[in-house]
């Protein structure tokens, strides 16, 4: 067997790739937004290389790749564990889940954190004969770090130039309760519409922050689109008044580097406990030691007088403010319950009151991708 350096050309999708003492650790954020905001939830979040993948073509008939994985567990929610997947020339092949590595013990009673230690993991593929494209696409729900990959023929690193679609949003779109890192909705739309996704969804952390604008302006991208809502609403981080000058400035931002690159504004999917009711959000604790943890809306609907957020006021923000900058003839919207409305959720329920399952997370990128990467849609143009 062959061992092949895993060096930035082999990876996609990532920022920059750390050193660390077993190899290389992805990060969807850049150094500097680490350093200058060094926020728990948020370095967790980056970390997990939703929409990261390996790239290369080779002939070998067997590819091994030894991963240290990282994540956070629940007491008394059981959460299935990250995979790795193999996609040999536009296929998914396999997917293979996750053992081992390390993980924190958090006890959502008390808030009590325990570190525990494992073994890295090695996935083994089994790969056609002949030449072709593999990607091995990395887990969306748990930090790795790139430890060894072995293969019994030589490997090249593979770019596909295709057009880059960058996108911003939610814990949705880093692919939350989907099964595996192929089947997040933005992953099934760039597949269905014959773009390179890099993914900034970024779970718990779409809250409009200013570096993030920053790194999407200074990131190459064909087409841009940015999903915000719901997590400024479970958080109860903003107000009316402070949220839309937000999104202005955020915007804005990007037009620095992107000045005419499509650029689509997307509001909030349905979700029935935010709909009419304000933050915070929080862990449900009737379902605690159930099969599904879910969340509730803690806030009041008559808070919404005094400029807290819901959803269905940041969808008509949001509508109002892309109408407000006519003057951009490349920006668009799209109003999410397009892509999953109040009817979908009596078909395909949130299974925690907040995240879609991986059939519905298909749904939303099939829609997304008919709608968006239409010859006559905003991003059919290329």
């Amino acid at each position: 067997m062959i061992t092949t350096p895993i060096t930035p050309s082999l990876v996609r999708g990532a920022a920059e790739l750390e050193t660390t003492a077993r190899g290389l650790r992805p990060h969807r954020l850049p150094g500097w937004v680490r350093t200058r905001f060094p926020d728990p939830q948020l370095l967790k979040v980056e970390s997990e290389p939703s929409g990261v993948r390996l790239a290369l073509t080779t002939t070998a008939e067997v590819l091994a790749v030894v991963t240290h994985p990282s994540r956070v567990v629940y007491r008394g929610a059981d959460r299935p564990r990250g995979s790795v997947d193999l996609v040999v020339d536009g296929k998914l092949l396999e997917s293979d889940e996750l053992t081992g590595g390390d993980y924190v013990e958090v006890d959502m009673s008390t808030g009590a954190a325990t570190p525990f230690e494992g073994p890295s993991h090695t996935s083994v593929f089994r790969l056609p004969a002949g030449e072709k494209v593999v990607e091995v696409w990395l887990p969306h729900n748990e930090s790795v770090e790139l430890v060894e990959m072995r293969s019994d023929a030589p490997v090249t690193p593979y770019s596909s130039g295709k057009p880059v679609w960058l996108h911003h949003g939610s814990s949705i779109s880093h692919g939350s309760n989907a099964a595996t890192p192929s089947s997040i909705w933005p992953v099934v739309a760039a597949q269905l519409g014959g773009f390179e996704l890099h993914n900034l969804g970024l779970g718990g952390s779409a809250l409009v922050d200013p570096f993030t604008a920053q790194v999407m302006r200074d990131t190459p991208a064909d087409l841009i689109s940015v999903k915000l809502g719901i997590n400024v609403v479970n958080m109860d981080s903003m107000r009316l008044r402070a949220f839309v000058p937000a999104v202005h400035g955020f915007l804005d931002t990007i037009r620095e580097g992107h000045p005419e690159t499509p650029l689509m504004l997307i509001s909030p999917i349905f979700c029935g406990i935010h709909e009419d009711t304000p933050g915070p959000g929080a862990f449900d604790p009737a379902s605690f030691g159930t099969d599904q943890v879910k969340f509730i809306a803690t806030g009041s609907p008559e808070g919404v007088a005094a400029g807290q957020l819901t959803l269905r006021v940041i969808r008509e923000a949001l509508e109002s403010l892309v109408e407000r900058r006519a003057d951009d003839p490349n920006l668009h919207f799209l109003d999410g319950l397009s892509l999953y409305g109040a009817e979908d959720a009596e078909e395909h329920p949130l299974p925690d009151a907040l995240h879609p399952d991986t059939a519905t997370h298909r749904m939303i990128g099939e829609r997304f991708a008919e709608y968006a990467f239409a010859p006559e849609g905003p991003f059919g143009v290329r």
